[in-house]
């Protein structure tokens, strides 16, 4: 079967998609019939508007893009990333050290020079320039090197181990530098240790950073040795680079080429995550990671977790032209992970060309956004319930919390918080999926919920590292399940490359006395920058009109 011709086939099916009414009307038992289960998680897609005709189908079009080969590819460590010659072998990076092949064997080195690394900082072990343990540990990286450590570090904080919680772990991306400016104003010099993290190690967001905080250390040390000694660790692919830097060998820890940036929270670019929590529990993350690659290896396509996600998204941009997709955790400690997605998912599959080099003619990626669901219930739950478009969500809710909580005064309280916070997750969705026909009809249009809006709803038995992990990991085969299907490359991100040049060409056009250099850019460019240039450094001697011409 064709690629194409199926994705054109799924398009033709729209007029006649049945309601979720319908569907639950037909089918009694969906609820109990429309379910997948994996390790550490369930996934309900009965509120998905998918019938086991649809699912068929696209059963059909996995197979005909021939997943299972390239599936077999991914964890093999072949060459599936071919706009740059290279694997993707995130899943190599949660193997089990006794599993690990000889080619695997590097990633448990690089694990215990990272348990070792972390065993100093913990223990007191490594020391500031003055002497005094370390404090405070602030992360420098940008995208992957910020989000998936950011992420897990907020979500498993209460899991973490009694040896950690002497260290404050910060994160910093942001280029113009607003992140450092709160955090330096009350970091203690001689306390704080900097992890730098770039695959590159050439990324201007995270070494402007790094220049900022190497300066801001001078200033209280004047021996720029023992500065790089005792406050930088470097976190990249290419040692040269941080050799050039200054890091010291020692403070070095290295990932391989063959991991993505966004997959890479896996490797030593996890050692904030390991310093915030603790070794132990970052074994605990990719241990649950590992459970979830082998079902996604093993399990039948329509029994497979990730998989199933996938199709469902495939059967809602490309059969019911839903364009965009809520990510609504209904739990706070998953506050990062809507961002989190929306990189993995939106830099992976935002293409419009596909692995040959040709124009697509059909959707890929979705628009991704989201909300801890209890706060969007306030936000933009409006739009979900009466707005003009449709929107697909995923509804993601741990079952258990505070069971350990039983000495607290108020124990009861929060067990009762988290039953209506349950309560407001099954609601919405349920809301969603029926409208006025979930509580009444109303004849008044301004009370009129139409419904019919798909979700799914991902269960956790409790948030732990376990879970966790296994939920991202389950993303990722989403996301690559989709990419094979969509006959895209879910590996590259030249899309993002193009700004990144033009923003250094630009810089110097900036300069005070650069108003030439300014002539050679759109008029929209020349009028703003020259219009920021003078709001700086007013001047009478590098004046331009301002106005439209």
């Amino acid at each position: 079967m064709d690629k194409q011709v199926s994705l054109d086939a799924l398009c033709t099916q729209k007029a006649g998609s049945a309601t979720l009414a319908t569907l639950f009307q037909q089918q009694p038992d969906r609820g109990e019939h429309c379910r997948v289960e994996a390790p550490h998680l369930q996934l309900d897609y009965s509120k998905q508007r998918v019938t086991d005709e649809s699912l068929q189908a696209l059963e059909q079009l996995a197979e005909s893009a021939d997943l299972p080969g390239k599936r077999a590819r991914l964890f093999a460590g072949e060459v599936v990333n071919p706009t740059e010659n290279r694997a993707a072998w995130h899943t190599a990076l949660r193997v089990p050290a006794e599993k690990q092949t000889d080619s695997q064997c590097c990633v448990e080195e690089q694990l215990q020079r990272m348990s070792v690394l972390v065993e100093q900082i913990q223990s007191g072990v490594w020391r500031g320039f003055s002497g005094k343990r370390i404090r405070d540990v602030v992360n420098l990286g940008v995208g992957g090197s910020d989000l998936g450590p950011l992420m897990v570090t907020h979500a498993l904080r209460e899991h973490a181990r009694l040896e950690a919680r002497s260290l404050q772990v910060h994160f910093a991306s942001t280029i113009d530098g607003s992140q450092l400016f709160d955090l330096l104003d009350h970091l203690n010099p001689e306390t704080t240790l900097f992890i730098v993290s770039s695959k590159s190690f050439t990324t201007i967001d995270t070494l402007s950073n790094a220049r900022t905080v190497r300066s801001w250390l001078r200033s209280f040390c004047d021996d720029d040795a023992l500065i790089l000694r005792c406050h930088f660790v470097g976190v990249s692919a290419a040692k040269q680079k941080m050799d050039d830097w200054g890091i010291p060998s020692e403070n070095q820890l290295y990932f391989w080429e063959w991991v993505g940036g966004r997959f890479s929270l896996w490797s030593t670019i996890g050692l904030p995550i390991a310093l915030a929590l603790g070794m132990p529990v970052f074994r605990r993350l990719l241990a649950g990671a590992h459970a979830m690659d082998e079902h996604f290896r093993t399990a039948p396509l329509l029994q497979n977790l990730p998989v199933m996600l996938a199709l469902l998204g495939i059967w809602n941009v490309n059969g019911l032209d839903i364009r965009a997709h809520a990510i609504l955790p209904y739990d706070g400690r998953l506050k990062y992970f809507p961002s989190y997605l929306e990189q993995l998912e939106m830099e992976s599959n935002g293409k419009s060309v596909s692995v040959e080099g040709e124009p697509l003619n059909h959707a890929t990626c979705p628009v991704l956004w989201g909300e801890i669901g209890a706060n969007a219930q306030h936000a933009f739950y409006q739009l979900l319930h009466q707005g003009t478009q449709s929107v697909a969500s995923d509804f993601i809710l741990a079952a258990r919390r505070y069971e350990n909580a039983e000495h607290y005064a108020h124990y009861d309280e929060l067990m009762a918080q988290h039953t209506l916070n349950i309560a407001n997750c099954l609601a919405q969705s349920r809301v969603l999926a029926f409208g006025n026909e979930a509580v009444e009809p109303s004849d008044n249009p301004f009370r009129h919920y139409p419904g019919n809006q798909p979700s799914s709803t991902l269960l956790l038995d409790r948030l732990e590292p376990e879970s966790l992990g296994a939920l991202v990991a389950a993303y990722e085969h989403k996301v690559f399940t989709q990419a094979v299907i969509w006959n895209i490359n879910p590996f590259d991100q030249w899309g993002v490359e193009l700004g990144k040049q033009v923003a250094l060409q630009l810089q110097p056009m900036l300069e005070p006395g650069n108003a030439a250099g300014r002539e050679r850019l759109d008029s929209s460019t020349r009028a703003l920058a020259t219009t920021i240039n003078d709001l700086r450094v007013p001047s009478t001697q590098d004046k331009e009109p301002s106005s439209c011409v």
